[in-house]
């Protein structure tokens, strides 16, 4: 087929013009921790405030964000996110602090966190709670002021007695604006001991790294630990805000958090 001359820069235009619409379509992930300093946070530690960590809780040694447990509080993102899949991979530390000394190792990840630094019991935004525990990572956690505005909904198996509510896909929607949904397999006879592992744990045992990829799709958020989706929620309140990274009595450390934009 022979092409007319003129016609060949109307379809290089055409090309170009597709090319920049396919790169643009493709959202770039952002490196919240540059493996350098706590650029984009702000630290909050209970009962000193804002940017006053006097023990040095959060830092970065040898390229890892250094949480070292011994007193409560947050790093928090400068800035508000929506629509995002966040990747954090974490390792825990060997020490753990008063109140929880000898307890199950215990952080988490808190998204669309939103109000007053320290509003929920002078420590945490609030905000829903992505829990990082020995035996519980992946649980849901409301950590708000008890009214709606913080609540999600998540679909669980049949409450068992003296148990707590516990994922299930396809099971019966439950709402909650205060507690928690524990993520699907979390052992029954959990204890809050150090060292603590359920027989069918997807956490990695002590001194492996684990990756939590958190994805908050308008409002509904998942959680999967190493791949294996473990805790999902539903018409979560609210769908943005500040992202925390706990301390809240034992050490770990932080090597990676990336957002990557959703489409």
């Amino acid at each position: 087929m022979k092409i007319n001359a003129l016609f060949v820069p109307f379809l290089v235009c055409l090309l170009l013009v597709s090319e920049k619409s396919t790169a643009q379509s493709k959202p770039k992930s952002v490196k919240l921790f540059n493996g350098k300093n706590l650029d984009g946070w702000y630290k909050f530690v209970q009962d000193r405030g804002k940017d006053k960590d006097v023990k040095n809780v959060f830092s970065v040694e040898k390229g890892l964000i250094h949480i070292s447990g011994e007193e409560y509080g947050s790093i928090v993102t400068n800035e508000e996110f929506e629509n995002y899949k966040l990747t954090v991979e974490f390792i825990w530390g060997d020490k753990t602090y008063a109140p929880r000394e000898g307890r199950a190792r215990d952080n988490g990840v808190l998204l669309h966190s939103t109000g007053p630094d320290g509003g929920y019991h002078g420590i945490w935004m609030y905000s829903i709670e992505c829990q990082v525990i020995e035996g519980g990572t992946g649980d849901f956690l409301v950590v708000g002021d008890g009214s709606d505005k913080y609540a999600l909904t998540a679909t669980v198996a049949p409450k068992k007695e003296g148990g707590g509510n516990v994922f299930q896909p396809g099971g019966t929607p439950l709402t909650i604006n205060t507690g928690r949904i524990d993520w699907f397999n979390r052992d029954p006879s959990w204890k809050d001991v150090k060292g603590f592992r359920g027989a069918k744990e997807v956490e990695k045992p002590v001194g492996e790294w684990n990756t939590m990829e958190c994805i908050a799709d308008g409002d509904q958020i998942s959680i999967y630990l190493n791949g294996t989706l473990v805790n999902q929620a539903t018409q979560v309140k609210p769908t943005k805000g500040r992202i925390q990274i706990q301390s809240e009595g034992a050490e770990m450390f932080v090597r990676k958090v990336v957002l990557k934009p959703l489409k």
